[in-house]
């Protein structure tokens, strides 16, 4: 596996979990009963928040 190929794996792997982080928040959100306004502020910021772990988690390792 060549070092392109890695860091295109590493990118998906990221922005997976940055999707996966952000898309629960919203559907937590939804779950417990916020309107759609609500669940997609919600998601946005669910999504900061995963991009800020995944910088962490980079940061530190």
């Amino acid at each position: 596996m060549s070092d392109e190929e890695r860091r295109a794996g590493y990118q998906r792997l990221y922005t997976g979990f940055v999707v996966l982080v952000g898309l629960s928040a919203g559907l937590m959100a939804l779950s417990g009963g916020a309107t759609l306004a609500q669940a997609a502020l919600v998601t946005g910021v669910g999504l900061a928040l995963g991009g800020a772990l995944i910088w962490w988690l980079l940061w530190t390792a």
